[in-house]
């Protein structure tokens, strides 16, 4: 190539150094990050002291009243049946969302006021939180087939929900979605970051973290709305045909006081389930382009913090059984 003088031969040069800066910018931004930003709250920042209390409030409430579930539960030979094993590993998974799902962090971050999580602490977070969902889930839907078993085969419960029975389902739900989880986990972590690491969330969950890749992230997507419809709709289907079983039995019953009763043990079931459920599957099955930012923290905050808060709320006060274990071990 011929030049007509030095002059536009430096500023080529020049130009091509600028551009080669510029990759190597591009790059490093991708490649260097080593963490996250987590913005929690940060649109309420006078608030932050009030939220922080409160959330120690709620978890510390969370860990004592589920504590005291799985003890009356252990202790009370009246409770030793099939439906508290699964209420007492309930309130087992709910302790499990305080120590290691969004809370601890949330509490650390509001205290020093700095957001700042690693990669791995992010990822490992993402993984705990979506290992606890799944679980409940699948929980959820073992506690709904022990209810279908006791109301519309009666005679035959003791046998299909025997011991062994009742290990086998809990155990089926806490290990069945891990190898999902930790894959879905690694691939999400695997891919570039570029631009921004602020994540506009108060922990690391899927579509905050997904917007924060280059790129389309559509295919990454893809595994999250099955693994949405194999571990939320999936269980959700198997409970409302079960519940819909149940209800056809319920209402054949002649006794308006056994149909009363019947509705009563079911009931708070079908709250929890409703609320857990139902704010899962607004969060990972939600398209990505419709999904506000400020109702996705909320959302979040439904089956992260407040279900859990209300699930001892819900089984206790409409449960006799419990109400009188309670009542015996605090002497009344």
């Amino acid at each position: 190539m011929w030049f007509k003088n030095t002059s536009e031969l430096t500023i080529l040069n020049l130009l091509y150094l600028q551009m080669k800066n510029k990759l190597k910018t591009e790059e490093s931004n991708i490649t260097t990050k080593t963490e996250f930003v987590l913005l929690w709250f940060s649109d309420i920042p006078n608030l932050q002291w009030i939220l922080f209390g409160m959330f120690l409030v709620i978890s510390l409430s969370i860990l004592m009243s589920n504590s005291i579930i799985i003890l009356i539960t252990r202790i009370d030979s009246s409770l030793q049946t099939p439906k508290y094993f699964f209420l007492s590993n309930f309130s087992f998974l709910e302790i499990c969302y305080v120590i290691l799902g969004a809370i601890p962090r949330l509490l650390m971050d509001l205290l020093t006021q700095k957001g700042s999580i690693s990669f791995l602490a992010c990822a490992t977070q993402m993984c705990f939180v979506l290992m606890l969902g799944v679980t409940e889930c699948l929980l959820l839907a073992a506690m709904a087939y022990d209810r279908y078993v006791a109301i519309c085969d009666p005679l035959h419960y003791p046998l299909v929900m025997n011991h062994k029975v009742c290990v086998q389902l809990v155990t089926a739900s806490w290990i069945s979605g891990v190898p999902a989880v930790i894959g879905q986990t690694c691939q999400i972590f695997s891919l570039p970051f570029c631009g921004s690491n602020r994540i506009n969330h108060f922990f690391c969950d899927i579509p905050p973290v997904l917007k924060l890749a280059c790129g389309d992230t559509f295919v990454n997507e893809i595994p999250v709305y099955v693994a949405a419809v194999v571990f939320i709709m999936v269980p959700l289907l198997l409970i409302v045909v079960s519940y819909g079983k149940i209800i056809s039995n319920i209402l054949k019953l002649s006794s308006a006081s056994g149909r009363a009763k019947a509705f009563s043990t079911c009931s708070s079931h079908l709250i929890v389930v409703v609320l857990f459920d139902g704010t899962a599957t607004m969060t990972y099955l939600q398209p990505k382009p419709n999904q506000s930012e400020r109702l996705g923290k909320l959302i979040s905050l439904f089956y992260t913090v407040l279900t859990p808060t209300l699930n001892p709320i819900v089984y206790t006060l409409r449960n006799k059984d419990i109400m009188v274990a309670l009542r015996k071990l605090f002497g009344y």
